[in-house]
């Protein structure tokens, strides 16, 4: 994980993203059984990534990931 990548801001902005509750969120949860993870929230998230964390993710290797904790990992590469 990059040392300036900090897991509660990550929930945080998957949450907004996915606009969730807060707190709704952990990295164990599973994207499938996420209704809001669809394919708006996909290029969202190829966004969120570029903008917020610098980070060039390619298209299959978010189709993937599985949890939202892989989804950090993804980011912090």
């Amino acid at each position: 994980m990059k040392p300036d990548m900090d897991e509660k801001q990550f929930i945080v902005n998957m949450e907004d993203l996915l606009e969730v509750d807060a707190g709704s969120l952990h990295p164990a949860v599973e994207l499938a059984s996420l209704t809001q993870w669809d394919s708006l929230a996909f290029v969202s998230f190829l966004a969120m990534a570029d903008s917020s964390y610098g980070a060039k993710v390619a298209p299959v290797e978010l189709r993937k990931c599985k949890t939202v904790g892989e989804l950090m990992k993804l980011v912090s590469k």
